[in-house]
């Protein structure tokens, strides 16, 4: 797959997309950039110095110019967050980052789907949206991937199964406020009370799941992982490479991304995660997925959380 992708910012969580893109068949070509040339060079090196046990691949550390025709740019940049801070203390911080390196980028690469990765990533998602003079469909944050991802490891660990057999989402910020839409959630076809009748039939007795806990579970592992080992950016990583592998493959696919919704569930103007279709094209459009009133109401509690936080901030 003949494809470049640029990586704005060369931290823990840039770099390590930067790896994981290097061990798998994505891009033929990776592009590092960050303001700290002497560390994107020592990661360019690290990496590219492992890429001999693969299919040939360019990977290097440039300038903005050097970002010309990417497939995708990726943008990282932006202060991590710190033991016991939220995303949202991080906003005004890393919105100026990004309103500095936005023109250049853009002007480089007019015609790459832009994936936002910085945190707070909605806030971010809807900054560049408001600030690049990109179509939309062009614009996306990496969103709930990675809140969706934990909910079906611990669905996995509680169930015994597989996690491509999961089929459960969370929607709305990607933070505090988002929320498991339960009334959707399915194993293999079954809602979660059918596959425990299931699994009973075969002799195996699944406990209630406790959703309260499971909902904490995903909104403690981010602060939890920060407080044992600095930061986070395996999982994120992997999420943000699949990512880029649904935006370059030939049909369109869909994931709780985040992007500027439109009326959907009653909001407007807000960058949130709900199911969206992705492709080649981009944001295609949203996935109208029936929820409860109560399931609405969440969501719409969620946007506006994120829109409280946009009035308080200088874009």
């Amino acid at each position: 797959m003949a494809s470049k992708i640029t990586i704005i910012g060369a931290g823990s969580v840039g770099s390590t997309i930067a790896y994981t893109l290097s061990n798998q068949e994505i891009a033929s070509e990776i592009v590092m950039i960050d303001i700290n040339e002497q560390k994107v060079v020592g990661e360019v090196m690290d990496i590219v110095q492992g890429a001999s046990f693969r299919d040939p691949i360019s990977i290097k550390a440039g300038t903005y110019e050097d970002a010309k025709n990417s497939d995708i740019v990726i943008i990282t940049s932006g202060i991590a967050r710190k033991p016991g801070q939220t995303r949202i203390e991080l906003t005004q911080t890393n919105v100026d980052v990004l309103k500095s390196i936005t023109p250049d980028i853009v002007k480089a690469a007019p015609n790459a789907l832009y994936i936002i990765v910085s945190n707070p990533v909605d806030i971010m998602t809807y900054v560049f949206t408001k600030i690049s003079g990109l179509p939309e469909n062009q614009i996306m944050g990496s969103g709930t991937m990675l809140d969706t991802a934990r909910l079906r490891y611990g669905l996995s660990e509680h169930y015994h199964i597989a996690m491509r057999n999961i089929h459960a989402y969370v929607f709305g910020e990607h933070g505090d406020s988002s929320f498991v839409p339960w009334s959707i959630a399915k194993i293999s076809g079954c809602t979660l009370e059918e596959f425990s009748d299931v699994m009973k039939s075969h002799g195996k007795n699944i406990p209630p799941l406790d959703r309260e806990k499971m909902t904490a579970y995903i909104h403690e592992s981010g602060g939890r992982i920060i407080e044992n080992k600095g930061a986070t950016f395996y999982a994120v990583s992997v999420a943000v490479c699949r990512l880029c592998s649904i935006l370059l493959s030939a049909y369109n696919s869909f994931s709780t991304i985040s992007s500027m919704m439109h009326g959907e569930y009653g909001i407007n103007d807000v960058c949130v995660s709900v199911p969206t279709i992705i492709g080649p094209n981009g944001v295609q459009g949203k996935v109208p997925v029936k929820l409860t009133d109560e399931e609405i109401y969440k969501l719409q509690r969620s946007a506006n959380v994120l829109k409280d936080v946009i009035k308080q901030i200088d874009i």
